[in-house]
C-alpha cells in the first residue's frame, strides 16, 4: 500500500463522528476526516480511517 492510499469516498457516507454523530468532511491532501462540530480530525492511515478521540488531532 502507497502512504497515501485513496480513501474509499462511499465509505465516508456511513462513518459519522463517534463523539458528535455528526457528518465527517473528507480532507484528501491530509489524508484526514474532519468533525467541525467536535474540531477534530481523524487520520486515515493505509486507507482505513481511526476513529479514536485520542488519535484525532484537534483543528486550530
Amino acid at each position: 500500500m502507497s502512504k497515501q492510499e485513496k480513501f474509499d469516498r462511499k465509505m465516508l457516507e456511513a462513518l459519522i463522528c463517534p463523539l458528535t454523530q455528526s457528518v465527517l468532511e473528507y480532507n484528501e491532501e491530509k489524508q484526514e476526516l474532519i468533525s467541525k462540530s467536535a474540531g477534530l480530525a481523524y487520520p486515515i492511515r493505509g486507507g482505513i480511517p481511526i476513529m479514536l478521540a485520542d488519535e484525532a488531532r484537534v483543528l486550530d
